[in-house]
């Protein structure tokens, strides 16, 4: 299951940018809600653990899925969260490599098309893997941001993408507004420089870069803050209210709130 590499890999990048942080650096605050470097990585070691427990314990994953949504009710996400994994700063850091080098190998030969159970509906494992790629890609980017690290991007941001693409409609459900009748046309460029199509010709079109449509779609930058190119009603609003996650509404950053650091 090529997904799986492609989890392994992202999270291998961001491993990297993270590799000479150290001591009172982990409460580093990011630009994302306040949360601090620990933050992020406690978001991303645990929820790894979690897609991981589903597919290994579907009693335990539904058992312990309960008892999280049951302390986010009470506490909100971070507290929850972060008294659901013990470790921080580099112990953290080795602690969510170990798994996710381990979850790379393991996913990578699962049937792309076996059913786990998640916090929402039940998704196959290749969504899964799609999914964990893209929270530690998009949270990422604020790790990247804040350390003011220029970010080399490769062409498996597709599955990303394509992710972002299929959520067209619930971007519009998740703002109780009514889906369009039509989807925008997609012409976007690849950091291979390799061009992906979606979509029909019409009188929407979205055009410009792939990691640029990527990020609208994650909520890491506003659109004003890309050079998209977007032409119709539909891509205008659609880009206004993207958002490929599950959850409740979020409201994309404004124009100008995320951006690279300068060092």
């Amino acid at each position: 299951m090529e997904q799986a590499q492609d989890f392994l890999d992202e999270s291998e990048a961001l491993y990297a940018v993270l590799a000479d942080v150290r001591g009172d650096g982990w409460d580093q605050v990011t630009q994302f809600k306040g949360w601090t470097l620990n933050d992020v990585m406690v978001h991303l070691h645990f929820w790894n653990q979690m897609a991981d427990l589903s597919l290994q314990d579907e009693d335990a994953f539904a058992a312990k899925v309960g008892a999280v949504m049951g302390g986010i009710a009470k506490q909100g996400f971070r507290a929850t969260e972060n008294a659901m994994v013990s470790e921080r700063g580099e112990q953290l850091r080795e602690a969510w490599r170990s798994l996710y080098t381990d979850m790379g190998v393991r996913w990578a030969d699962l049937d792309p098309k076996r059913r786990v159970k998640w916090a929402g509906p039940d998704m196959s494992v290749r969504s899964s893997m799609t999914a964990r790629q893209m929270e530690t890609w998009a949270h990422g980017q604020e790790v990247f941001d804040i350390l003011g690290a220029e970010r080399h991007e490769m062409d498996r941001i597709k599955n990303i993408v394509v992710l972002g693409v299929n959520t067209f409609a619930w971007s519009y459900k998740v703002n109780g507004r009514k889906v369009p009748e039509v989807m925008p046309y997609m012409t976007l460029v690849a950091p291979s420089g390799a061009i992906w199509t979606f979509g029909e010709p019409n009188d929407n079109e979205i055009n410009g870069s792939a990691v640029e449509f990527a990020q609208v779609m994650a909520q890491t930058r506003n659109v004003t803050d890309t050079e998209l190119k977007l032409d119709g009603p539909i891509a205008v609003e659609w880009m206004s209210i993207a958002q490929c996650f599950a959850g409740g509404v979020e409201t994309p950053p404004t124009q100008g709130m995320r951006h690279r650091v300068a060092n």
